[in-house]
C-alpha cells in the first residue's frame, strides 16, 4: 500500500464549505479503483492547512487510474474553488510500523 498525502491550503473563509465538500467526495474515493482508505486532517497550528491522506493499493491506482477518471473531475469540482494555493501531493510507503 502507498499513501498519497496532499497538503491543501484552504482560503480562510472556506473551511466549513471545504470540509462539507470533502465529506461529499467520500463516495468518489470509495468507488475509485485501488482506493483503500481516505481521511482529512487539519493542522492545529496552521488551521488553513489540511492533509488529505489516501491509501492506494498501487501508485498507478492514484496517478493513472484516479487522475484519469471522471471521479477526479468530480473531486476537483467539489474542492478546487476552496484552494488558496495549488496542492502539494507526495506519495509515501510505510517502512516501520511501531503499533
Amino acid at each position: 500500500m502507498i499513501y498519497e498525502i496532499a497538503e491543501l491550503y484552504i482560503k480562510p473563509e472556506s473551511h466549513t464549505a471545504f470540509q462539507a465538500a470533502v465529506a461529499e467526495a467520500v463516495p468518489v474515493f470509495r468507488a475509485a479503483t485501488g482506493c483503500l482508505s481516505m481521511r482529512l486532517d487539519r493542522d492545529i497550528e496552521t488551521p488553513d492547512t489540511y492533509h488529505l491522506v489516501v491509501g492506494w493499493q498501487t501508485l498507478d491506482n492514484h496517478v493513472v487510474d484516479f487522475r484519469g477518471s471522471e471521479g477526479f473531475l468530480v473531486w476537483r469540482g467539489l474542492v478546487g474553488s476552496h484552494f488558496a494555493l495549488p496542492p502539494k501531493v507526495e506519495h509515501f510507503e510505510t517502512v516501520v510500523a511501531g503499533f
